[in-house]
């Protein structure tokens, strides 16, 4: 008698949900067609509809952990299984009160990028590091970078009734998100998500050529 699979609420690790059996409804497919394109997507959806579990998805993809993929239909599509090196930033794990709770979230991540390739630019503003960091990660590896930025609204939408403040992050994060664009030539992939439509918030009038799906 076939067990029942047990069912996927919270799960937000397509790792995960793989290695323990959980049902997973089969969006490998559509996966694959997406990142076959290189240009770079928004999802918006309320929270609880599966975001973070797709950027992890991606995430498993671009790491080339095909022993993830067995038995579903990307496994058919995908002959090269090829490893990009991957920058996920989830915004959604901290409470945002201040400038500096931002700046330190972003630094966080940064930090971590850095010990795996560089940190010659650890003294520069976040959206400087974030430009050495996406160019060092594709001249040390011979590939292109991935960028995976989860929750990019979360500062936003916690400041919505403090102007000074929500200029403040929106300030932080338009500079930040603006490196997507300058970086164009080392990027293999990129995919945000958030809750807030981006043409609501004013964070990437410089990067015009995000595809809203």
């Amino acid at each position: 008698m076939e067990q029942i699979r047990k069912l996927p609420v919270g799960i937000q690790s397509f790792e995960k949900l793989r290695k323990e059996n959980y049902l997973y409804v089969d969006k490998t497919a559509l996966v694959y067609k997406i990142a076959s394109n290189s240009t770079p997507y928004f999802l918006s959806r309320p929270r609880r509809f599966g975001k973070s579990l797709l950027l992890s998805t991606f995430e498993a993809y671009f790491q080339g952990r095909k022993d993830l993929f067995q038995g579903l239909a990307i496994e058919k599509l995908e002959t090269q299984w090829e490893e990009y090196p991957v920058l996920h930033l989830d915004l959604n794990a901290r409470k945002y009160e201040t400038g500096a709770d931002l700046v330190a979230m972003l630094n966080q991540y940064l930090e971590k990028w850095e010990q795996k390739y560089g940190t010659e630019r650890q003294d520069r503003s976040p959206e400087e590091r974030f430009a050495y960091v996406i160019e060092q990660a594709c001249i040390r590896t011979g590939k292109q970078t991935v960028v995976l930025i989860d929750e990019y609204d979360k500062p936003l939408l916690q400041a919505v009734l403090n102007k000074p403040l929500l200029e403040e992050y929106r300030r932080t994060l338009k500079a930040f998100y603006g490196v997507l664009k300058s970086s164009d030539r080392y990027l293999r992939f990129v995919f945000l998500t958030g809750v807030t439509k981006f043409a609501q918030v004013s964070v990437f009038s410089d990067l015009n050529q995000l595809q809203d799906i």
